[in-house]
């Protein structure tokens, strides 16, 4: 079964089908030839993986992240940030990524992100001087903070396939998010100084600006607050929290700033339904695939493996690492979480690594993939804009992606960057 199930998997891939439809047919193949399995358990396995009330917060997270966007939120956060930093040299791309990380703790995806302080933000930079594949290359790999800094879609997804909580998985996500935010700031501070980007754009500090700023996003950097301090106060669930953040959306867009018309709703609950349908239909066909590698003991095997390789944890940490990377590049984020965490999860355990800093390790990791070819959907959304080659982007990308392996590594190898914040707030 096990045979049939990684044939098809590779022979599918190679052809370029959707992700969901490798899983899918790998599935339907290895049971109904490798198996004496009824056919009817892959669809039930499909249904039960969904079927499921911490997955619920997906969808909500996806519609408040459109009403966000469609809101005049995106623009009233980069504004703000521009009053911050847009003194600085490179401020503009600094904007960029404060923007992002400020904008991920709204909407909790990559795509999310780059879509919308992307459209506004590379046709600003390239005004001011900076080259299209920079600005480009910047989107994408600030827009993967988006998965980083809670609330997290992969997050929730690991939350549920390696039963650790939601919430603590949050907290943990702040220190590897501004960890990686200061990263990649450091690179295009020292990028545009080489370049002698963004001169054009730069203006000096003014504490009026910030304030006349701080007040006209104060609405949108209040949602995070709510959504947030909701969960770790006990109000409500993290999936209670999404229902709250697409409401708190609904009315900042559309009674506070009023850019929000009635007209406006169809086509944005559309864009986030369609997005969700897509998180879905992979989640249900990763799920079944997960349970035939489990039902062939295959995470066994691995496991079993990598143990006798070595008896440190960091070694087996960075061949786990090494094979995110690779997989990152070439799978979906969560198909890898819903396939993958089953299979790691026995290794942690008989390392004593934490699952929560495990978590976090394997979020950033995979993130750095949505942003590389060829599977990178971040990459597809930032040349979209820039109306640019997925080649230009790539090799613009390349210091970026290197400050994002380094603060990968910082994350490895020093868990208090993940678990401080949660021991603190007394989740762990």
């Amino acid at each position: 079964m096990a045979a049939y199930l990684f044939i098809t998997f590779a022979v599918t891939a190679l052809l370029g089908f959707p992700i969901w439809v490798v899983l899918a047919a790998s599935c339907f193949v290895a049971i109904s030839a490798g198996s004496a399995t009824p056919m009817l358990v892959i669809a039930q396995r499909m249904f039960t993986s969904v079927d499921s009330f911490p997955l619920l917060a997906i969808p909500l997270f996806m519609v408040a992240g459109s009403l966000m966007e469609g809101g005049g939120i995106s623009r009233r956060l980069i504004n703000f940030c521009n009053a911050l930093l847009g003194s600085f040299t490179g401020g503009l791309a600094m904007v960029a990524i404060l923007t992002c990380m400020l904008f991920a703790a709204i909407s909790g995806s990559g795509p999310a992100t780059v879509a919308a302080i992307g459209g506004i933000m590379i046709p600003e930079m390239v005004k001011a001087g900076y080259s299209k594949p920079f600005a480009a290359a910047l989107m994408s790999v600030a827009g993967a903070i988006g998965v980083i800094i809670p609330p997290s879609l992969p997050m929730v997804n690991y939350g549920i396939a390696g039963s650790v909580s939601i919430s603590t998985l949050f907290a943990a996500g702040f220190g590897p998010g501004i960890l990686v935010g200061v990263a990649l700031m450091i690179v295009a501070y020292f990028s545009a100084k080489k370049n002698g980007y963004g001169l054009a754009a730069k203006q000096s500090f003014s504490w009026k600006n910030v304030a006349v700023s701080f007040k006209e996003a104060f609405f949108a950097l209040l949602m995070p607050f709510i959504v947030l301090g909701g969960i770790y106060g006990g109000i409500f669930t993290p999936t209670e929290a999404a229902a709250v953040a697409a409401m708190y959306g609904f009315v900042a867009g559309t009674f506070i700033y009023r850019e929000l018309k009635l007209k406006d709703l169809p086509a944005l609950l559309m864009n986030a339904g369609k997005s969700t349908a897509m998180v879905m239909v992979i989640v249900a066909a990763a799920s079944s695939f997960g349970w035939i590698l489990t039902s062939a003991r295959i995470p066994d095997a691995i496991a079993s493996f990598l143990i006798s390789l070595s008896d440190s944890k960091y070694v087996i940490l960075i061949l786990i690492n090494i094979f995110l990377l690779i997989v990152g590049c070439l799978m979906d984020v969560t198909a890898s979480i819903i396939i993958l965490t089953p299979i790691f999860m026995p290794i942690v355990n008989q390392f004593g690594i934490d699952p929560v800093h495990f978590g976090i390790i394997m979020t950033v990791n995979l993130a750095i993939g949505m942003s590389t070819p060829p599977l990178g959907v971040n990459l597809f959304v930032s040349c979209g804009i820039a109306k640019i080659s997925i080649e230009e982007n790539a090799k613009a990308m390349i210091k970026f992606l290197i400050a994002n392996l380094i603060a990968l590594i910082l994350i490895i190898f020093i868990e208090p960057i993940s678990l401080t914040i949660p021991r603190l707030m007394g989740l762990m």
